[in-house]
């Protein structure tokens, strides 16, 4: 009998990775183009917490996929991947934030 590979469906993961890569751009870009505005960041900050903890939910769903589906796995590291890249683009807007 063969084994027919179904790709893993779920699209969620990656619109909400590059949707909230999105939003903290422009709200980055916004921060830095309204010089420093404090109404940008109070805006900014309180996005980036759901941000995290939304992203940690979906990171975690995606993990216990990947450890129940073992014939998608390729499929899930990859959306994994895509996930967790939103990582060193906040810090490094965060750094530089910080260092304005």
């Amino acid at each position: 009998m063969k084994t027919i590979h179904k790709p893993f469906e779920e699209k969620q993961s990656i619109e909400l990775a590059i949707g909230t890569f999105i939003i903290s751009t422009l709200l980055f870009l916004l921060y830095i183009i309204s010089k420093e505005n404090s109404i940008v960041f109070v805006i900014a900050w309180p996005f980036a917490l759901f941000s995290i903890i939304v992203n940690l939910i979906m990171f975690v769903h995606l993990a216990e996929r990947f450890l129940h589906l073992p014939l998608q796995r390729k499929d899930i590291a990859v959306k994994i991947i895509i996930l967790v890249s939103n990582i060193p683009i906040t810090f490094f807007y965060y750094l530089i934030v910080m260092k304005l």
